[in-house]
C-alpha cells in the first residue's frame, strides 16, 4: 500500500523549511516509487548499458539531498524534480558512453506507450530525444515539462497538472501535441 500523498506533502513541506529528520523520513516513504521511475526510464536502455536502476535511484537521492532550500510544493512537484534529475543522469550517463571510444552501440531509448504507438515504435537515441526535448522545451516550456513530467517522471496527467498548476484539459492538448511534434522531429528523414 502507497503513502497517502497528504503525508508526504507534509514531510516535504518539513524537510523544505529545514528540517534534515523530515526528510530522512521521507526517503523510505518515497523510495518504491523513485525505483519504479527509475525502471521505466532504464526500460529502453541498451541491454549493456551499466547503469542499474538502484544506481539511477541513489545518484537521484544524492542530488535531491544537495537541493536545501528547495519550497517543495507537493509530492508531484517532488517526483517533477526527481524525474527532472533522471533524465539529466541518463543524458550525462549517455554522453560519457558516447565520448568513450571503447564503448560499443550506442544508448537507446523506446519512447512510452503513447508516443511509441504515435511513432509506430520507432527507437530514438536518448541524446537525441534530449536535444529534441530541449529545442521543445525553448519554443514551448510548458510542452517540455509536461513531455519531462510524463515520460521521465510518470506522472499521471492528474500529477502533472497539479505539478505545474495548469489544468487537466492544458496537460492532455499540450501532451497530444508535444508527442506530435516529438515524433516529427525524431522520425528519420
Amino acid at each position: 500500500m502507497s503513502t497517502p500523498p497528504s503525508d508526504v506533502t507534509a514531510l516535504l513541506l518539513a524537510w523544505g523549511r529545514g528540517e534534515a529528520e523530515a526528510r530522512e523520513e521521507l526517503i523510505p516513504l518515497v523510495y518504491a516509487e523513485l525505483r519504479r521511475l527509475a525502471g521505466r526510464a532504464m526500460a529502453g536502455e541498451r541491454g549493456d548499458h551499466t547503469l542499474e536502476p538502484t544506481a539511477l535511484v541513489h545518484e537521484t537521492y544524492l542530488r535531491l539531498i544537495r537541493q536545501s532550500g528547495v519550497p517543495w510544493q507537493n509530492r508531484a512537484h517532488f517526483f517533477g524534480v526527481a524525474a527532472r534529475l533522471m533524465r539529466q543522469i541518463l543524458v550525462d550517463h549517455a554522453r560519457a558512453h558516447k565520448a568513450d571510444k571503447r564503448g560499443g552501440g550506442k544508448p537507446r531509448l523506446t519512447l512510452d506507450s503513447a508516443l511509441a504507438a504515435t511513432a509506430g515504435g520507432n527507437e530514438v537515441e536518448l541524446l537525441a530525444l534530449d536535444d529534441a526535448l530541449t529545442e521543445l522545451t525553448r519554443i514551448d516550456e510548458d510542452q517540455g515539462r509536461i513531455v519531462e513530467l510524463r515520460f521521465f517522471g510518470g506522472l499521471s496527467v492528474v500529477e502533472t497538472a497539479e505539478a505545474l498548476g495548469i489544468s487537466t484539459a492544458t496537460v492532455k492538448r499540450d501532451w497530444a501535441v508535444a508527442r506530435a511534434w516529438l515524433f516529427r522531429r525524431l522520425a528519420p528523414a
